[in-house]
């Protein structure tokens, strides 16, 4: 199943510079993780924001849910989900 988060970050400008750092440090780390498997298949940031449209690839509502929950940032995090279908006129067939 494929889904479309746009996610929104915002840490609050009075939180500890060093617990922050450590927090994007270890999103990142998870990132590249389910980038690697497959899971995270796309990231794009928002000009000018402390944002980004992202699209997941998992078997489950759940399965994304608890993915995004995992999120070392998810606490600072708005978001927006939005299911995916693949359109017929693609000229791919796996939409990568």
């Amino acid at each position: 199943m494929l889904f479309m988060v746009e996610m929104d970050v915002n840490i609050p400008l009075d939180f500890d510079a060093e617990e922050a750092a450590r927090i994007k440090a270890a999103e990142k780390a998870y990132f590249q993780k389910l980038q690697a498997a497959g899971t995270w298949r796309h990231i794009w940031r928002k000009v000018g924001l402390y944002s980004n449209v992202s699209i997941f690839d998992v078997e489950s509502n759940t399965a994304l849910h608890d993915t995004l929950m995992a999120l070392p940032l998810y606490p600072f995090m708005t978001m927006k989900v939005t299911p995916l279908c693949r359109h017929p006129s693609s000229l791919h067939d796996d939409d990568r």
